[in-house]
Parts: C-alpha cells; sequence; structure tokens
C-alpha cells in the first residue's frame, strides 16, 4: 500500500482527498500547513505528496525547495495543487522541483491517473538503484545481496522482502502492507506467512550479526532499522 501525504490548509478540500485516496487504497497522511508536513516527513518518508501552493506559513514552491535540497527528500515525487493557472506560475511550480503540476478545480479520475503515473515510474526507477542500509547492500541489475560487503545466497521471497525493506528503510508497514508489496495485491495469502519469512530473513542477518536490522513493532508490523535508529 503506497502512503500519500496530502498538505493543505483548506479542510474540506483535504477531506475530499483523503476520503477519494482511501478508497482507492492508498494510506494517507494530512497536514495543513508546511511546518506540521515538515515534521510528518522527519517521522516517516511517504511515497507521494499532494501539495498546495497557498499555504499559511509558507508557499508550496518554498517547501518544495527545502525538501529537494534535503538528500533524504530530494527523489520523492510531488504533485504541485493549485488554483494558479497561469504559464508562469506552472513553470515555476515545476522549476522549483514539483513532477507534476495540476490546476484546481480537477477532477479526481484526472488525479488518479497522475498519481498512478508517477507512482509507477518513481517505483520503477526505485527498484533500479543499488540500495546500501547500514550492513546491508543490494544491487538489483546484478539481483546481489550482500553484508558487511560479503555477498549472501538468499531465496526469492526473502529477497523481495529485504529489497522492498531497504527501499522503504525506517517506515513501519503492517502485514498486509507486506503481502500487498512483496507478494502482489489481490494475493490469497494468510498473514502469518509474512511472520514466517521474517524469521526466515532473521536468522539469515542473525548469521552474519544484522539480526537486529529487522524491528518488531508489537501490534503494529515491521521495519528496517536505518543507521544509528533504535
Amino acid at each position: 500500500m503506497f502512503t500519500i501525504l496530502i498538505v493543505e490548509d483548506d479542510a474540506a478540500i483535504r477531506e475530499m482527498l483523503r476520503s477519494f485516496l482511501t478508497n482507492n487504497r492508498y494510506h494517507v497522511i494530512e497536514a495543513e500547513n508546511a511546518r506540521q508536513a515538515l515534521d510528518s516527513l522527519s517521522e516517516r518518508n511517504p511515497d507521494l505528496i499532494l501539495l498546495d501552493w497557498m499555504l499559511p506559513d509558507m508557499s508550496g514552491p518554498e517547501m518544495l525547495r527545502s525538501l529537494r535540497n534535503n538528500p533524504v527528500h530530494k527523489d520523492l515525487p510531488v504533485i504541485m495543487l493549485t488554483a494558479r493557472a497561469e504559464e508562469e506560475d506552472k513553470i515555476e511550480g515545476l522549476e522549483s522541483g514539483s513532477d507534476d503540476y495540476l490546476t484546481k478545480p480537477f477532477s479526481m479520475q484526472e488525479l488518479a491517473a497522475r498519481i498512478k503515473a508517477l507512482l509507477r515510474r518513481s517505483h520503477r526507477l526505485d527498484n533500479d538503484l543499488r540500495l546500501q542500509v547500514g550492513p546491508l547492500s543490494l544491487d538489483p541489475g546484478k539481483r546481489e545481496f550482500a553484508i558487511h560487503g560479503k555477498p549472501i545466497s538468499i531465496g526469492p521471497t526473502e529477497y523481495r522482502l529485504v529489497h522492498y525493506l531497504m527501499r522503504t528503510a525506517g517506515r513501519l508497514h503492517s502485514r498486509s502492507q507486506l503481502l500487498d508489496q512483496v507478494w502482489g495485491q489481490g494475493s490469497f495469502i494468510e498473514e502469518r506467512t509474512v511472520d514466517v519469512h521474517i524469521l526466515r530473513l532473521r536468522k539469515l542477518l542473525k548469521k552474519h550479526g544484522a539480526a537486529d536490522m529487522v524491528e518488531t513493532v508489537r501490534g503494529a508490523g515491521y521495519r528496517l532499522r536505518e543507521p544509528g535508529n533504535g
């Protein structure tokens, strides 16, 4: 399940977006100003941001420029939502780092299509990137997984699981979210299956001194520890 952060000061528009996105199986985080959004981003990393241009504490483009200067969020997909339809406004929005620009009022169907296209593109690019989280490294192009630089033999399901956890390091995932992302949406597999494969992955990591990398959050799910956290 993808997570989308809505940054919008209009409560009615926020509610409309939340309801629509939730009904379309997105997990939604909300912020009514830039400061709330930045505080939220310090705790979790969404898959995409819907960012309003006119915010009470700073403009959308200003917030976006600060994000693009942060190495953690510089590649985070952002769709700018605004009533400003002039060409120079669109140029400013795009030049500030927005991946897409949607003028209010817009249809929810168009918004859904743009979200899917942007997530598909960013997800594909993420899948090709070499990953490094603490002692763990993974090269998708070569399908190689290593711990402390030593190549490790790993089963196909554990490979997909650790790949996803490394791409989203620090983010908490429920069992149902992991089922959707690792086994595929609509898979008829019991959530207990996730626990079994997490256990197998932990045993593999333990052999190489990295067992505590996968954290269990009781009653909530699992996450991969980021270096220096926990």
